[in-house]
């Protein structure tokens, strides 16, 4: 791989890996000044002094009872409101909409997002993790088309990877939970159990690496 292309790959992939993380903690910071602006007067006047903690502890209950509201028929529809009115201004759309699709997508209560963890071989014969986001069908013409997994793959980052297709039969479905696959890659495999089970593949499938995905190496 010539230089320049090897500088703006990686710099392409970084810009990917830090926006998401720089989007979340800007994020998460501009909701604790803003909470903290508005509530510390008010704790003061209340208390009749500064109490360090309590503009991050409002901080955190604001959230839950967000994550409260979001889950109530009710509250789900004035969340809803609240951001359909935000989502007309340009500016916001454009942030706010990949942010929070991202975000969305590696949540485990999300149903349109990961929908459970599997194992993949490549050509190596490397097991690798991956996260099942989508059953389809592949019509080719007037047959009546094959079904197929898409398989998120994570490379080098959580947020970085390659989509794949897979017949069901060469997908391993292990005996771990969504977050449970997500602390896995967070913890760079420290958090892997002692022992998983699994559903192996159909019959038939054979036990080398399936040429479906390529090899990272």
């Amino acid at each position: 791989m010539r230089p320049v292309a090897w500088l703006q790959r990686r710099f392409v992939t970084g810009f990917f890996v830090a926006v998401p993380l720089i989007v979340s903690v800007a994020a998460l910071l501009w909701a604790f000044d803003l909470i903290d602006s508005i509530t510390g007067p008010l704790y003061a006047r209340w208390l009749g002094r500064h109490v360090p903690g309590l503009g991050l502890l409002t901080t955190v209950l604001f959230l839950l009872l967000v994550g409260v509201a979001a889950n109530n028929v009710l509250g789900k529809r004035v969340v809803t409101g609240f951001e359909n009115s935000l989502l007309r201004v340009p500016l916001f759309r454009t942030v706010y909409s990949p942010v929070k699709q991202l975000v969305e997508a590696f949540s485990p209560e999300n149903a349109a997002g990961f929908k459970r963890v599997v194992i993949v071989r490549d050509r190596a014969g490397v097991f690798r993790l991956g996260f099942l986001t989508r059953e389809f069908d592949l019509a080719v013409g007037e047959g009546a088309g094959e079904h197929l997994l898409a398989v998120f793959v994570p490379t080098n980052h959580l947020y970085i990877g390659d989509v794949f297709f897979f017949r069901p039969e060469a997908v391993i479905q292990p005996d771990l939970t969504v977050e449970e696959g997500l602390r896995i890659l967070l913890t760079v495999g420290t958090a892997v159990p002692a022992r998983v089970a699994a559903r192996l593949p159909a019959a038939g499938v054979p036990g080398r690496g399936h040429p479906d995905i390529e090899s990272a190496g």
